[in-house]
C-alpha cells in the first residue's frame, strides 16, 4: 500500500489527495488522472466558478458533489497551490508558477468578488512588482507560461513579458540584480561582482552587447521570434538581434556550427538559472529564422547563409524559404568563400555537388540590384565592394569551383558550360582559372569527344590567356587539335607584341617626353617576354649595347689624352730652353727629380734629355695596353 505524502496539511495516497482536517470529504474535483477529496465551504467561498457548480448541484440530491475540471492550467501540481491557499495555509509565489497560478485562479474565477486579497489579485501582484522588473525572472515566467500559452495572450501576460525583456536587453543589465555564476566568479550580467549574493558595486567594465544570447536561446521558436520582433520594433541595433539569431540558430541546429562564423561573445558554459532546454522542430525553426533576418552583408553573415542554405536543403524546407536563401546569399556573393560553396547534393542526383543551387545564385548576383548596407566593422566585418570588385571577385570564386568539382566522374558537360557562362565576359581580366577547370575536367574524362571539348573551349577567350597558359595549352596532348592551333596562333601574337615593346624599350633615341611610357611598355612586355623564354636574350642585348656605349665613350677618352701629350711632345722638342730645365719638363709630365740641377754633372744632362722620349714611348704603351683591355 503506498504510504500517505504529507504536504502543509494534505496528503497524497496513490493518485488522490486528501486534506487532513479530519472531516469528511463532500467535493471531488478529478484534473487529469488526479482525484482531490475537499470540503465545500473553503473552496465556494474562493472560487466563482466552484460555487456556481455547486448552485446548480442543488436540486440533485448527491451528498458529494463532484466535478471534473479539463484542460485546467498548470494541472494537478497548480490546482494543490490553489487548494492550499482556499485552506488558508500560506501560499509562496515563484516566478516558475506565477504565470500558471495566474491563469489557474483566471479559470476559477478567483476574483476579489469572493473574497478580499484572492489568489488572481495576489498573482498579479506578485507578477507586476517582482517578475517584470527581474531579468531572470521574467525569462523564467516567460518559459513556463508555454503550456497555458492562449489564456497567458488573453491576460497579456506574454506581451507584457516580451516588452519588459526587450527594454531590459538595451539597458544596464545589472540593474536587474540577477546574480549567476559564470567563469568561477559570482557576477550579475551587467559585470557587478557580487558577493553572497550581495552586489558589491564593483564593476567589471565589459563592452559586452551580447551576455542575454544565451538566456534566450531556451525560449520556444515561436516566443524567440515574437522576442526578436519586439526588439526590433524597440530599436535594438540590427548586429545584436542578428548575433542572438544566429546564436539561437547554432544552438538548436547542430549540423550549422561548422558554418557559423563567429560572434564576439563568449559561449556560455553554464545553463541559464536551471531553465529548461526548449524542444525545437528544427524545420520550423529554420523556415522562421530565415523571416527574421535583415536585408544586410558581411563576411561571418554571408557564411551563415550559406549554412542555413545546406541545412535547408538536408531539412527540405519549403522552396519559398530556400530561394529567399538562395537570393540573399546572391546579393552578396562576393563575400563568399570557396569551401562554403560545396554544398552536397542531398537528393537522388548523380553528381556529388549542387551545382544548380550555385547556378541560381550566381544568376540572383547577376540579375539583383544590390543596395544592401553592411554590417558596422566592429560586429560582422567588410563593408560593400564595388560592383566591378564585385564582379572579379565572384568570377575568379566560380572559376575555382569550377576546378574543384570537375573531378567528378557523372559532371556533365553541359553543366560545366552553365556554370562558365553565367558570369558576362568582362568579369574576367584572365581567362587562365577557366582554362585550368577545364584541363582538370578533360583529364578528369578522357572519354569526352572531341566535339565536347570544343564546344567548352569556346568559352575561353585566347587572347586573355597568359603567356605561361599559352604555353601549357600549346603542348597540351588532352586539348582538340583545332585548338591547339588557336592558341598558338595568339601564343605567336603575344610573342610577337611582346618583343615589339622590348625592342622600343631599348631603343636610345626616343624622346624624353615619351620616356616614362617606354619604360612602362617595356617593363610589361619585358615581363611578357620573361615568363615566354626570351628573357635571357632581352639581358644580353641591353647588356651588350651597354658596353658597346661605355667603350666608345671610353676610346674618346683615351685618344682626346693622346692628343694632349702628342701636342706637348711637339712642343718640348721644339723649345731649347725646356732641356736647360728638366725640372719644368718633369713637371708637366707629372715626374719628380730629386737631384738639384745646381748639382748635375753633364752626363746626367744628357741622360736627362733623352728622358722626355721614353716617358712618350711609356704612355704609347699604357695607352695601347689600356685600348686592348677595353674591348677584350
Amino acid at each position: 500500500m503506498t504510504q500517505p505524502q504529507k504536504l502543509s496539511g494534505f496528503h497524497r495516497q496513490g493518485h488522490a489527495w486528501f486534506c487532513n482536517a479530519g472531516l469528511p470529504s463532500d467535493i471531488t474535483i478529478s484534473i487529469e488522472d488526479i482525484t482531490f477529496h475537499l470540503h465545500m465551504f473553503p473552496l465556494i467561498s474562493r472560487c466563482g466558478k466552484i460555487a456556481r457548480a455547486h448552485e446548480e448541484s442543488k436540486n440533485t440530491k448527491r451528498k458529494t458533489l463532484a466535478i471534473e475540471l479539463e484542460e485546467f492550467p498548470g494541472g494537478p501540481d497548480i490546482f494543490l497551490i490553489v487548494a492550499k491557499f482556499c485552506y488558508g495555509f500560506r501560499v509562496e509565489l515563484t516566478a516558475r508558477d506565477v504565470a500558471l497560478v495566474y491563469c489557474a485562479s483566471d479559470h476559477l474565477e478567483m476574483t476579489d468578488e469572493f473574497g478580499e486579497d484572492n489568489l488572481l489579485q495576489k498573482s498579479e501582484s506578485f507578477f507586476h512588482k517582482s517578475v517584470l522588473h527581474n531579468w531572470k525572472e521574467c525569462i523564467l515566467a516567460l518559459q513556463s507560461s508555454e503550456p497555458v500559452l492562449p489564456r497567458a495572450e488573453k491576460l497579456q501576460l506574454v506581451s507584457k513579458c516580451l516588452n519588459a525583456l526587450s527594454m531590459m536587453a538595451c539597458t544596464d543589465p545589472s540593474l536587474f540584480g540577477w546574480p549567476m555564476k559564470m567563469y568561477g566568479s559570482f557576477q550579475s550580467p551587467g559585470g557587478s561582482i557580487l558577493w553572497n549574493g550581495i552586489n558589491t558595486g564593483a564593476r567589471i567594465r565589459s563592452s559586452e552587447s551580447d551576455w542575454w544570447f544565451e538566456d534566450i536561446s531556451y525560449l520556444s521558436v515561436s516566443l524567440f521570434e515574437r522576442l526578436i520582433k519586439t526588439m526590433q520594433k524597440r530599436g535594438i541595433r540590427t548586429e545584436n538581434l542578428v548575433g542572438a539569431i544566429m546564436y539561437y540558430s547554432r544552438k538548436h541546429l547542430p549540423g550549422l556550427g561548422r558554418w557559423r562564423g563567429e560572434q564576439g561573445g563568449k559561449t556560455r558554459t553554464v545553463a541559464s538559472f536551471g531553465l529548461s532546454p526548449a524542444t525545437v522542430d528544427q524545420k520550423v525553426l529554420l523556415e522562421s529564422i530565415e523571416k527574421l533576418l535583415p536585408e544586410k552583408k558581411g563576411e561571418s553573415f554571408c557564411r551563415f547563409l550559406l549554412g542555413l542554405l545546406r541545412v535547408a536543403l538536408i531539412l527540405n524546407v519549403n522552396q519559398s524559404c530556400k530561394d529567399s536563401l538562395e537570393r540573399r546569399i546572391g546579393t552578396q556573393l562576393d563575400l563568399a568563400t570557396l569551401e562554403s560553396l560545396l554544398i552536397p547534393t542531398y537528393s537522388d542526383s548523380d553528381t556529388l555537388y549542387n551545382t544548380g543551387c550555385i547556378e541560381r545564385i550566381v544568376h540572383h548576383f547577376i540579375t539583383t540590384e544590390s543596395n544592401l548596407t553592411a554590417f558596422s566593422p566592429s560586429s560582422l566585418e567588410m563593408q560593400a565592394s564595388p560592383s566591378s570588385e564585385s564582379l572579379r571577385k565572384v568570377a575568379k570564386l566560380i572559376d575555382s569551383y569550377i576546378a574543384e568539382i570537375a573531378s567528378d566522374a557523372n559532371l556533365k558537360p553541359g553543366t560545366i558550360r552553365a556554370l562558365a557562362e553565367a558570369l558576362p565576359n568582362s568579369s574576367r581580366s584572365l581567362h587562365d582559372g577557366l582554362y585550368r577547370a577545364l584541363d582538370i575536367y578533360f583529364q578528369a574524362h578522357p572519354c569526352v569527344s572531341d566535339k565536347e571539348k570544343e564546344e567548352l573551349c569556346n568559352i575561353i577567350d585566347y587572347q586573355k590567356l597568359s603567356i605561361d597558359a599559352c604555353a601549357h595549352a600549346s603542348q597540351n596532348k588532352r586539348l582538340p587539335l583545332r585548338v591547339v592551333l588557336q592558341v598558338l596562333y595568339f601564343e605567336q601574337l603575344h610573342l610577337r607584341s611582346a618583343l615589339t615593346g622590348c625592342l622600343n624599350t631599348l631603343d636610345g633615341e626616343i624622346a624624353p617626353t615619351a620616356a616614362g611610357a617606354a619604360t612602362s611598355l617595356g617593363d610589361t612586355a619585358g615581363e611578357i617576354v620573361e615568363r615566354g623564354g626570351w628573357v635571357k636574350f632581352v639581358r644580353e642585348t641591353r647588356v651588350l649595347k651597354l658596353d658597346m656605349n661605355r667603350m666608345s665613350s671610353r676610346v674618346g677618352e683615351l685618344e682626346e689624352e693622346f692628343s694632349k701629350i702628342k701636342q706637348e711632345m711637339k712642343s718640348v722638342t721644339k723649345s731649347h730652353s725646356s732641356f736647360s730645365s728638366p725640372r719644368l719638363i718633369a713637371r708637366k709630365f707629372g715626374c719628380k727629380l730629386v737631384p738639384r740641377l745646381s748639382d748635375a754633372q753633364p752626363e746626367s744632362l744628357d741622360r736627362s734629355g733623352s728622358a722626355p722620349r721614353a716617358s712618350v714611348e711609356r704612355a704609347r704603351r699604357s695607352l695601347k695596353s689600356r685600348h686592348s683591355q677595353s674591348f677584350s
